[in-house]
């Protein structure tokens, strides 16, 4: 009897199971139905391709897994300045909807370099991205999405539609609100997930020294040696030997300015010391500000900049810090100007050192490689500034260039370089010699040395006879010291020349490198307190 009673018990609870379920079910089809078609999309989001390498996640993702949630799809590159511009709207956006927001960086690579697994995984830590990224290393998605620009987002609501698409900067803006009212519609008929999602976070990265991913070098005649420590927010004074003399900034990611114990920079890059050795200036670029720091009082001070994104893409610039600047990626001073590789604008600009008046010296402002006059020519994300002999040489990294500012006529002439998708590693002479998104250029004894960093090379440049050589590295990503033939390094992004000694700063690698023209030998500088 008993056994009879406790399974009539089961089947009833089965039957009820049964309705409920079925209840259930018909209950969320009407209500999926029933969506307001402001937020309905009309088209169904693709399906990621299987056999891709995913990053910042213990496995692949499916979008039908993703169902009840919004996603929010970034294509990017991790060589485009527009692309980092928007990681900051897309952190907050993370913060903003943790349970109903996915993000997912569509990592489809302009360059060869960019395609390889390991070198986005260093992107991920450099750029401090926490959502999960898929290498579309064949634009797969890309393609499925009809996507034509970066960066280019794709929302996607929880039933699995694609309801925005948007192409360029000013992410926040444009998606914060559009999901904030979707959300409170799909939860109000109860189709919206807000569990989390289990990640893993490439937190892999071993540093192989204090440094983390250090961005440009610079000597003086004293022979210390001053070093943008990016990813530490830090500026560091070393001596010859690699011991620390000063460390300027307390490693919080800020804009703050003060002693060198209370100062904050913001992933700085662009690094340069005046003739008399007194004032250091800083490209701190993720602040959009221009630092200076101060030697003998040992304070910093920001000269200009507003500390955040020009609003204006197309600034005039200003005075001081009533000026907006985009992404100012390295600089150098002559006399009393100071030169800046301005990347965002695609532009090179200057400030009088005196006035503090700050503005466009010379680029159009339009994406491209076009040479000419100061006003007409355009340059690619410019990314590397030196001076020598009345000209300024630059790193244009888009177009993978050198292009030389001849300061007494006016002129922009290009020494390497062709177009915004021809790359490559090839030596000779202009226009069949290729770089790969170069980023760091010093010129030295009236020659132009060039951190060729997609290509991990360091490569010789004639700038009379446009003849380009590779003189460090043997083109894979590496540690290796000793002769320069086969030495290795791994996404070179500054160097300078001092006493026939090079500095190089191997960002990749956490490390600076010298090279000895002397030896021809290459040796890592240990970097000690």
């Amino acid at each position: 009897m008993k056994t009879i009673i406790i399974s009539s018990i089961i089947l009833f609870s089965i039957t009820v199971l049964i309705v409920t379920t079925s209840c259930s079910q018909t209950e969320k089809k009407q209500n999926e139905e029933s969506i307001s078609m402001k937020y309905k999309g009309l088209v169904k989001a693709p399906e990621f391709p299987e056999g891709l390498q995913w990053l910042n996640t213990y496995k692949p993702i499916t979008l039908k897994e993703l169902k009840g949630k919004f996603v929010l799809l970034d294509f990017w590159t991790y060589c485009c300045i527009n692309c980092i511009h928007i990681i900051p709207d897309l952190k907050k956006l993370e913060e903003e909807f943790p349970n109903e927001l996915v993000i997912i960086g569509v990592h489809s690579a302009k360059f060869k370099n960019e395609k390889e697994q390991d070198n986005i995984r260093k992107a991920i830590l450099r750029y401090e991205i926490k959502h999960p990224v898929v290498n579309d290393l064949n634009f797969e998605i890309w393609n499925d999405y009809a996507v034509s620009a970066w960066p280019t987002l794709v929302l996607i609501n929880p039933l699995g539609q694609i309801i925005m698409q948007s192409s360029g900067e000013g992410v926040y803006g444009k998606f914060d609100t559009f999901i904030k009212e979707a959300a409170e519609e799909f939860n109000a008929a109860g189709l919206l997930d807000k569990n989390p999602i289990k990640l893993e976070l490439e937190f892999g990265h071993n540093p192989n020294s204090n440094l983390r991913f250090p961005a440009k070098v610079f000597v003086s005649k004293t022979n210390k040696i001053y070093i943008t420590d990016s990813n530490n927010n830090k500026i560091l004074i070393v001596d010859a030997n690699g011991k620390i003399l000063e460390t300027i900034g307390n490693g919080k990611s800020g804009k703050k300015d003060g002693s060198y114990q209370e100062s904050e920079f913001n992933h700085p890059q662009g690094i340069a010391v005046d003739e008399a050795e007194e004032n250091i200036y800083i490209a701190d670029t993720d602040n959009h500000l221009i630092r200076r720091i101060n030697l003998k009082e040992k304070k910093v001070e920001t000269i200009a900049g507003k500390g955040y994104l020009s609003i204006n893409y197309y600034s005039n610039g200003g005075f001081g810090t009533n000026s907006e600047l985009n992404s100012p990626w390295d600089l150098v001073v002559v006399g009393n100007t100071l030169y800046i590789a301005m990347a965002g604008p695609h532009q090179i600009w200057e400030m009088n050192l005196e006035t503090k008046k700050i503005e466009p010296f010379a680029g159009t402002g339009y994406e491209n490689i076009v040479d000419g006059n100061l006003k007409m020519a355009s340059f690619a994300q410019p990314s590397g500034i030196s001076y020598c002999n009345g000209k300024l040489y630059i790193a244009d990294s888009e177009v993978s260039a050198i292009r030389e500012i001849n300061l007494l006529t006016g002129k922009v002439s290009t020494l390497v370089g062709t177009g915004l998708f021809d790359f490559g590693d090839v030596d000779g002479y202009y226009p069949e010699s290729r770089l790969q998104h170069c980023m760091g250029v010093n010129c030295y004894n009236n020659l132009i040395y060039i951190a060729d960093t997609y290509n991990h090379k360091i490569k010789l440049l004639n700038p009379q006879t446009k003849e380009v050589r590779t003189l460090i590295g043997t083109g894979k990503p590496g540690i290796k010291d000793g002769n320069a033939d086969e030495a290795q390094l791994d996404e070179p992004n500054g160097l300078f020349v001092h006493n026939n000694l090079m500095y190089i700063t191997d960002t990749n690698n956490d490390l600076i490198r010298i090279y000895d023209f002397n030896t021809k030998d290459i040796k890592t500088l240990k970097i000690t307190q």
